[in-house]
């Protein structure tokens, strides 16, 4: 690949690994819902980030000319191929972890998905169009529950704060850039992630008011995660993995 291919399809295996790995995991929640209204709308935003990743695959194979198809790269490859942040391989937990999961993505999702609309990158910016109105329904979706469970019973503000004190430290990577990213910032591409950090903060720390919940400090968590983005996994994703590719995996080439 040139030095222009390869950022891109790199850039483009980021974001479509992101949308796949979280929707595999939304996608974990069906037939076990607590109620019927939740497993639909959980299958939707799963539906809507597999719709996400698709159009993304689809890009870095034709960006990179040698072959491989969406199926390729969501089947075909091992777990220390897959570059999406840690924060979305997470294990879904009890339902206050899922929802808490959901909306520390979304908040970022949202103003990332509105800059890369003015992305110089055509296909980019037209997926980015559709994406910025699913992922803002993925929000309301998300906050809704965070609040209702923050500032529930005891027991649900108990599970809702520890699902942020225990996510927290998986945050910083989403505003993390390298040099493939700063290649494409350079041109228009892609956005700068250090750019979404200020409307990140002001959407979560209005959400934990309202759900009387209390920001984790970063002076006193865990050290901050990172590495998925250069395939530096936790073995939960290794599982996912399994479970997501075994038939693909077990019948090469089937198709149906």
């Amino acid at each position: 690949m040139t030095d222009q291919v390869a950022p891109l399809v790199t850039y483009a295996l980021r974001q479509a690994d992101r949308a796949l790995v979280l929707g595999h995991r939304l996608s974990q929640w069906l037939t076990c819902a607590h109620e019927l209204e939740e497993e639909l709308a959980l299958g939707n935003l799963a539906l809507d980030l597999l719709g996400q990743a698709r159009v993304l695959y689809t890009y870095a194979g034709d960006v990179e000319g040698a072959g491989r198809d969406e199926d390729d790269f969501a089947y075909g490859r091992d777990d220390r191929q897959f570059l999406n942040p840690l924060l979305v391989e997470q294990p879904n937990g009890d339902f206050a972890v899922t929802m808490m999961r959901q909306f520390l993505h979304d908040a970022w999702a949202v103003p990332y998905w509105r800059a890369m609309t003015a992305s110089t990158d055509t296909t980019l910016a037209a997926l980015a169009g559709k994406a910025v109105k699913e992922t803002a329904y993925h929000l309301r979706h998300a906050r809704s529950w965070v609040v209702r469970l923050g500032d529930g019973t005891a027991e649900s503000h108990v599970r809702t704060q520890g699902a942020a004190d225990r996510l927290w430290r998986f945050t910083d990577e989403l505003f993390e850039s390298d040099a493939v990213e700063d290649a494409l910032i350079a041109v228009g591409v892609a956005v700068a992630p250090s750019s979404l950090r200020e409307s990140w903060r002001v959407t979560v720390e209005a959400v934990f008011a309202e759900a009387t919940l209390t920001v984790p400090s970063t002076t006193t968590t865990t050290t901050m995660s990172t590495g998925g983005r250069v395939g530096c996994h936790g073995e939960s994703l290794s599982y996912l993995l399994g479970e997501m590719q075994v038939v693909a995996r077990a019948h090469p080439g089937a198709s149906w």
